[in-house]
């Protein structure tokens, strides 16, 4: 798409061979010779860059400028001045203009600079459109389910939000978010920055995991010439450059023991230190972090510092497993096949009763990330609009759930196609702290097992945070 440029300049020679300079090179031009006619002319024109004379028969352009961005905020203007007047150039640069060329104008100049602006435009466009579909990405309402365990993390989630909106010029709390993997702790994480105060400013995630220790901490925190053999210039870390916003620390119970240390130093001083600086630098960040390992067993294990586990989990959120989501899986089901359908060209799909009685008991190990791709697979190859339980790619779907077993004279009896040990104990802990309101205690005696024994299980299914006595 061709530019359109307004030409305010007074001497109409100049301004003519601009115009015809610009026209056989694709700009759209429109000239005017006043003040009073270039802000008509840019009303009606709306242009996308105008060059302004400073020097203008019924006024000058520091007095037009403002008027040009009270009509249109997001003009560029460009300022055209005489060699003597760079000074006032400058104070109009100040003032709002993007830039400024002198007179006599090289014509060259002029179209490498409108280039320029051009490439500046595009590239804030571009940003502004990922900035607005991740700050979409990141509500609140994008954590779909009904079920009771997704009713209350988001009402958890809504009444932080509401606390932080009354909290002006303070730090707001590091939050840690536990669950398994694929329960959507990245959704939560996002929903807390562009829901909260910080909205406006960047949000930096990067997983722990997946990066090296030595080069995880030069890209938190940047590094200095020289630091290391690689370090051939210096470089901000991720840190400085979510300095006002948010960083988002994934899988943070993979993070080395030395790096833990400084990490804390960061939550408690709000201070970084490049790698292999000297000097230490102010930051104001929100730290996020999310595990699904158990990070008080790490602490036991000596593999985890308590004192940054107590300071991380100032406020905790836990994203619950599917398989106790109830019919939540059957709405996501449709939200994704309907995503999908979109995004591949396909015709509406849907589940076929038999379809959608599969999906709900299988007992998706991999959560909503594998409910996800289950349905991304079936909508690309199923040749039918109505999906059947063959075309959905289960993990271990030949292997019954745990009420298929059956019961003979008192005996348990374990199917052809055997069983998970881990699903039965899940589901029947679940249950029995379902039958006593959450307590410990109670719901062991039910099972036939000690507190500790029931306590342990509760652990490793992480059903911690619900738990009475």
């Amino acid at each position: 798409m061709a530019q359109s440029v307004v030409i305010i300049e007074d001497e109409t020679t100049l301004a003519a061979n601009i115009a015809v300079y610009l026209e056989k090179r694709g700009y759209e031009v429109q000239t005017a010779v006043s003040a009073r006619e270039g802000l008509a002319r840019c009303d009606e024109f709306r242009p996308d860059v105008v060059l302004l004379d400073l020097t203008l028969p019924d006024g000058n352009g520091l007095e037009l400028l403002p008027l040009l961005h009270q009509q249109d905020p997001g003009l560029t203007v460009i300022i055209v001045t005489a060699q003597e007047s760079i000074r006032t150039a400058v104070k109009a640069m100040q003032a709002g203009a993007a830039d400024y060329l002198t007179k006599p104008l090289v014509l060259g100049e002029l179209k490498m600079l409108l280039e320029k602006v051009a490439e500046r435009a595009r590239l804030a466009g571009t940003l502004s459109y990922y900035q607005e579909r991740a700050a979409s990405a990141g509500r609140l309402d994008q954590l779909l389910g009904e079920s009771p365990p997704m009713q209350t993390l988001k009402q958890q989630i809504q009444h932080l939000l509401e606390a932080e909106q009354a909290i002006t010029g303070a730090d707001l709390p590091a939050v840690l978010i536990t669950g398994e993997t694929g329960t959507g702790k990245e959704l939560v994480a996002r929903a807390l920055h562009y829901g909260g105060p910080r909205q406006g400013q960047p949000m930096i995630d990067i997983n722990c995991a997946s990066i090296p220790a030595p080069l995880l901490e030069a890209e938190l925190f940047g590094y200095e010439q020289g630091a290391f053999t690689d370090a051939k210039d210096r470089k901000r870390g991720l840190f400085e450059a979510a300095d006002g916003g948010t960083v988002f620390l994934d899988e943070i119970g993979d993070m080395e023991t030395a790096l833990q240390a400084k990490l804390l130093r960061v939550l408690e001083d709000k201070v970084i230190r490049r790698v292999g600086g000297l000097r230490d630098r102010k930051i104001d960040i929100r730290i996020i972090a999310a595990t699904n390992q158990q990070l008080e067993q790490h602490v036991r294990q000596g593999v985890f510092r308590s004192d940054l586990y107590y300071r991380l989990r100032v406020i905790q959120f836990t994203t619950p497993p599917l398989r106790e989501r109830g019919s939540d899986v059957l709405l996501l089901a449709e939200h994704f096949i309907a995503q999908h359908c979109r995004r591949y060209g396909k015709n509406p799909m849907q589940l076929s009763d038999a379809a959608r009685h599969a999906l709900m008991q299988h007992g998706w190990p991999g959560n909503v990330r594998e409910l996800r791709n289950v349905l991304e697979q079936a909508v690309l190859l199923s040749p039918h609009q109505i999906m059947s339980p063959t075309q959905l790619p289960l993990l271990g779907g030949d292997t019954p759930a745990w009420h298929d077993m059956t019961s003979e004279a008192g005996q348990w009896v374990l199917p052809p196609q055997g069983i998970v040990m881990d699903e039965i104990e899940r589901n029947l802990v679940h249950q029995a702290l379902d039958r006593t309101q959450w307590n410990v205690t109670q719901a062991a005696k039910l099972l036939g097992i000690s507190r500790d024994m029931m306590r342990y299980r509760v652990e490793k299914y992480q059903m911690l945070n619900r738990v009475q006595g």
